[in-house]
């Protein structure tokens, strides 16, 4: 209760001047005297009404700012929509406390609201399935949100600073950055779809919706927000799904086929004029050791020695006569048209098997092909005949851009081979011709691309179509000098292949 002794503005100097709502309070909380401004707080309440402004364990305050002489701040107190913050100053030599208080209504529910927010951002980061994440303009990532552990395999801390770009799937992976950048810079928002790689080697496919931030004043682009979601099910459920589109898609790989065995027809044809220097050798010593073998046995008789070596020169011809069997074979077999045959391989065979079929031809160009390829490769799974068309293509390329660069002079190629720690074989095909430029390097792969003068643009598609389906990858890397394609395939084992 307010009492009648209860003055509305009072002697004390420091109250009447206070510019805050301010009131004394003797030793059991009641008030002895208001000052100016907190009449104004209360505009048509009553006196006793301000009973109810003060914290509603008033009492309990006071007595602990007098009992142990410290000021007491930062204690918040509602009345109706009103939030005031107040402050208890002891007196101990008048035993009364000065309360002064400030509005705080909008700063209070501001702060709430900010917190509420933060606790909803914060739950939502922490729950939603999809990756949340913030970039630079360049692609690196800032932060991002835990579900990076469940969609790729990294922890948010593991990202941060890496570009993003080193994830996706090399294929057309200029193009997509650079439709990407203009979007944002110009529309400040850009939705793709692509591959990019889990931390366990396999892809997935990914929806992303990116948000550009921009600076205030120049509007330049400063930050990327991306949405990310894994839609692998959804592709692999239209694939699954029969329509007209997957027909069509079905009669273009038969095309496909088609045309891969005309390439290799093509190849074939090219190759007829090696094929006389690859018999003329084990031919002409089947013709020599069998006219030597009939002299030997004209004067044979009862000479042994003479017998013996009539015996080697059979012997002799009866081997070259099977190597010509195996060259003619592997052509055969190079042209056979049909299905594909999957199956365990020995990259380092197979890529021995193209450098014998190429090798007249490198050798009609002063072409050296260099073997590191070594012994202990793992296994592959792939089909030997296609496998063997691609390595056989970026030969002859090779060869063709070696000629091109050194018309007339020696030159050499090299074709390596690497087993990879991620379960993975390379194997690279490096040239010393004029290479590539940087725009010619985007294309080299397009169907009907081609920069030789008499060339159909086929080759590099198709190899890439039939590597990757295989599961791998072909790429182009430029070098100082020349160009290397690499071919990466996963191992037996990688691919889930029967063993």
């Amino acid at each position: 209760m307010i009492g009648n002794s209860v003055r509305l503005t009072g002697g004390s100097p420091l109250l009447r001047h206070d510019p805050q709502p301010s009131l004394l309070l003797d030793a059991q909380a009641r008030p002895l005297e208001f000052n100016a401004a907190l009449l104004a707080l209360l505009e048509q309440l009553s006196l006793v009404d301000c009973m109810n402004l003060l914290p509603i364990n008033c009492l309990p305050l006071v007595q602990a700012c007098l009992g142990q002489q410290r000021a007491i701040e930062n204690v918040e107190a509602q009345f109706a929509e009103r939030i005031l913050v107040w402050t208890f100053i002891p007196d101990p030599d008048e035993n009364r406390v000065l309360a002064r208080c400030r509005e705080a209504s909008a700063q209070i529910v501001a702060e709430r609201e900010s917190t509420k927010a933060r606790r909803l951002y914060r739950l939502i980061i922490e729950n939603t399935t999809d990756l949340i994440s913030r970039h630079t303009p360049d692609g690196a990532f800032l932060d991002a949100s835990p579900a990076s552990w469940a969609l790729l395999g990294y922890w948010p801390g593991e990202l941060r600073g890496t570009r993003a770009q080193r994830l996706f799937h090399r294929q057309g992976l200029a193009g997509l950055v650079r439709r990407a950048r203009e979007g944002l810079e110009q529309d400040g928002y850009y939705t793709m779809t692509y591959r990019i790689r889990h931390r366990q080697g396999h892809y997935l496919w990914f929806e992303t919706a990116c948000r550009a931030i921009r600076e205030t004043y120049t509007g330049a682009v400063v930050e990327v927000v991306s949405v990310s979601r894994d839609i692998t099910a959804r592709v692999q459920a239209e694939e699954t799904t029969l329509t007209e589109r997957e027909l069509r898609e079905a009669q273009q790989r038969h095309h496909q086929d088609e045309l891969a065995h005309t390439a290799r027809v093509v190849t074939l044809g090219e190759l007829a004029s090696g094929i006389a220097h690859e018999m003329n050798q084990p031919l002409a010593a089947v013709v020599n050791y069998a006219n030597a073998s009939q002299r030997y046995l004209a004067a044979m008789g009862s000479d042994s020695p003479a017998a013996e070596r009539v015996a080697q020169g059979l012997e002799r011809i009866s081997v070259h006569a099977n190597h010509a069997a195996q060259v003619i074979k592997r052509l055969r077999a190079f042209l056979r048209k049909g299905r594909r045959r999957m199956e365990a391989l020995n990259p380092g065979e197979v890529a021995r098997e193209a450098v014998r079929l190429c090798a007249w031809e490198a050798s009609d160009c002063q072409v050296t092909i260099e073997d590191r390829l070594p012994d202990n490769l793992p296994l592959i799974y792939a089909d030997r005949v296609l496998l063997e068309q691609v390595l056989l293509n970026l030969l002859r390329n090779a060869i063709e851009a070696n000629r091109e660069a050194h018309p007339g002079q020696p030159s050499l190629i090299v074709m390596s081979a690497l087993a990879q720690r991620d379960g993975w074989v390379q194997i690279d095909v490096s040239d010393q011709g004029p290479g590539v430029s940087p725009a010619q390097l985007e294309q080299i792969f397009t169907p009907f691309y081609t920069s030789k003068a008499n060339g159909l643009g086929l080759g590099l598609s198709m190899s890439r179509s039939i590597i990757e389906g295989f599961g791998g990858e072909l790429q182009a890397e430029p070098m100082p000098v020349g160009l290397q394609m690499c071919c990466r395939l996963p191992t037996l084992a990688q691919s889930g292949a029967p063993q």
